[in-house]
């Protein structure tokens, strides 16, 4: 059989078929079929197969199903150290086909037949018993029971038995492919919908009460473009993900409305879409274009709402520190995003929340307020809680702002946040140039955070590298902002005595006596300088000096771009040696480091690392005044 023959020329398949006859005048029955990839384990079987196709759409070269039939059927995925028996649907073609007809790929044409050839492969009427799908690695095995499933006249129902009936789900429709009309439900038996192997296999736990999903129509909107409106709802999701969150998200309730247009080289969520999460509604936005290079847009509308109904709508788990914030007013809230992926340096990024009357009636879980006055710091190490720290007057290392040198100050401003005093907790040139930046680069290099994000994830937030966490600090940062909870000049004091400066060396007077025995007051030039160089990677400080107490040379462009800032700012006098106070920076010599560094750390990587850091410290800079500085 041809078939046969191509499977096994273009997949390296054995394809087996007992017996192939018809059983009706548009009707085939296979019997006894297998399914085997060459040096492989067994597939799929099949004991009774039976199709019936439509007459009529085979007049016009369409092959649209009416009737399907399986008994006794399995699919089985195995995977044995690094080969599995599906590893053919992965395997690249020896040519790809990108055009038709030489004329380049059009996407709407492509989404069209795909929509089309899944539309034709529902049948109006199906009749399916005892059908297992599984899945088996060296470490896990899960498997899907179907022991029925049929549709009668477009409506589904199914039964689905996991893992030998540790639950079971039901999957219940109204199709009508006819009308490009799909609408599915899938439920669990006095339980949610779990799936097991996600959360072994990747560390995903997801579950939920209720799944909908209804493709509304898939046509074409004139002669460029195919259009498909589709909707979704889910009920009671739980996600957890060490990525996501480090606690359990709890979503009650959510929906979107999706208009999906697709043209010749773009694919776009139209702007009319709507997402829906509990009391918020939004219109998300978001469009690929390939022609005449690739490019992203994403954008996200947020119509004004009340405030109060914002906060109540997150989901549980999300933003542990926001539980319970009662506030009154409204919010507003837009972005856009656009990326040249041939140009990322011109990158643009425009974010808006707008607030009518918004006031702070309650805090919830966490006083925003309370770095206002004294209070205690606990740092933490691998999730280990460092020591506790009093930031204010019963600390005897704790220094009040106006008695740190004005030098190290103005360092630390220059080369973490020079605009720190006039914008509201956010600086979006830094965030532009860190997207560009990471970008580029395929990792995530660069980060733009200002001071008071950073502060925020010091003072009120765990050290865990989450979605959830960032956009957590940014509602913070928000809030004690846009409400000057703090001012200014005592997040900066708070900022400078709590941050890590180096191994266990916490806050501005540890660190200058640590470094240099002297009063925070009585920092140099070139101290201040170097203090700032090791914000970013406090760890390594101490490996920026030579085994002499000098500073290594690498560093001498980093001094005489931040000096160059802060004379250009009229804060120093210009240095006509353009070192800035490198060659006068010491390091006292109880510290002074040895060729055996400690903690399993590698001192020639060390090197290479710092020296990366520093130059792209210097890019960042430079990216943002525009210029390159002498």
């Amino acid at each position: 059989m041809k078939v046969q023959e191509k499977a096994n020329r273009e997949y390296q398949i054995d394809l087996n078929i007992d017996k192939a006859y018809f059983s009706g005048l548009s009707e085939v029955t296979l019997e006894n079929v297998t399914v085997v990839p060459q040096k492989a384990d067994q597939l799929a079987s099949i004991q009774t197969l039976t199709v019936s196709v439509k007459i009529f759409p085979l007049l016009f070269g369409n092959t649209k199903i009416a009737d399907l039939g399986l008994e006794n059927a399995a699919i089985t995925f195995i995977k044995k150290d690094s080969i599995s028996n599906y590893d053919f649907i992965f395997r690249k073609k020896d040519s790809t086909e990108t055009t038709v007809n030489n004329e380049p790929l059009n996407l709407a044409n492509v989404a069209d037949r795909m929509i089309h050839q899944i539309l034709f492969k529902i049948p109006d009427n199906m009749k399916l018993r005892n059908f297992v799908v599984s899945y088996q690695d060296d470490s896990l095995k899960q498997s899907l029971t179907v022991p029925a499933a049929d549709i009668d006249n477009g409506e589904l129902t199914s039964t689905i038995l996991v893992n030998q009936n540790q639950a079971t789900w039901y999957l219940n429709g109204d199709l009508k492919p006819n009308r490009n009309d799909l609408f599915f439900q899938l439920v669990a038996k006095e339980k949610k919908v779990e799936f097991p192997l996600l959360e072994k296999k990747y560390g995903l736990k997801l579950n939920f009460d209720t799944l909908e999903a209804h493709l509304k129509k898939a046509k074409w909107n004139g002669s460029e473009n195919f259009q498909i409106s589709a909707s979704g709802r889910i009920v009671n999701l739980l996600v957890n993900h060490w990525r996501i969150a480090s606690n359990n998200v709890i979503v009650p309730n959510g929906s979107m409305d999706a208009e999906i247009i697709i043209g010749k080289d773009y694919i776009e969520l139209d702007k009319n879409s709507l997402a829906t999460l509990a009391k918020i509604s939004a219109k998300p936005y978001a469009k690929l274009s390939l022609s005449p290079s690739k490019t992203i847009a994403l954008g996200l509308e947020i119509p004004e709402t009340k405030a109060q109904d914002v906060f109540d709508s997150f989901p549980v788990g999300l933003f542990e520190s926001l539980e319970g914030l009662k506030v009154s007013g409204t919010m507003k809230y837009s972005s856009s995003f656009f990326l040249d992926t041939k140009n990322p340096d011109s990158v643009k990024l425009n974010s808006s929340l707008q607030e009518n009357g918004f006031k702070i009636n309650a805090y919830g879980k966490t006083d925003f307020s309370k770095i206002n006055s004294q209070f205690v710091y606990t740092p933490y190490e691998n999730g280990k809680p460092v020591r506790d720290i009093i930031v204010g007057p019963d600390n005897p290392n704790f220094t009040p702002l106006n008695q740190i040198s004005p030098l190290l100050r103005n360092a630390v401003l220059t080369a973490e946040d020079p605009s720190f005093f006039r914008h509201q907790g956010f600086e979006e040139r830094s965030i532009r140039a860190s997207i560009a930046t990471n970008f580029k680069e395929k990792a995530f290099k660069r980060g733009g955070s200002t001071i008071s994000m950073q502060l925020v994830k010091n003072v009120f937030l765990d050290r865990e590298k989450t979605i959830a966490r960032k956009v957590e600090e940014m509602l913070i940062v928000w809030l004690i902002e846009h409400n000057k909870i703090v001012s200014k000049e005592r997040m900066f004091e708070v900022y400078l005595n709590v941050i890590e400066w180096g191994r266990n060396v916490y806050g501005i007077s540890e660190a200058s006596r640590n470094y240099f025995l002297k009063k925070p007051s009585e920092l140099d030039l070139g101290e201040s300088i170097f203090l700032a160089s090791i914000v970013p990677s406090p760890k390594n400080g101490i490996y920026r000096f030579n085994e002499y107490g000098g500073l290594k040379p690498y560093l001498a462009s980093y001094f005489r771009l931040i000096g160059s800032l802060m004379a250009n700012d009229g804060i120093i006098a210009r240095d006509s040696t353009q070192s800035y106070g490198f060659y006068s920076v010491s390091l006292r010599d109880a510290v002074l480091p040895t060729h055996s560094v400690p903690d399993t750390i590698n001192q020639d990587i060390n090197r290479e690392d710092l020296e990366r850091e520093i130059k792209e410290a210097e890019q960042l800079l430079q990216d943002l005044f525009g210029t390159k500085l002498n």
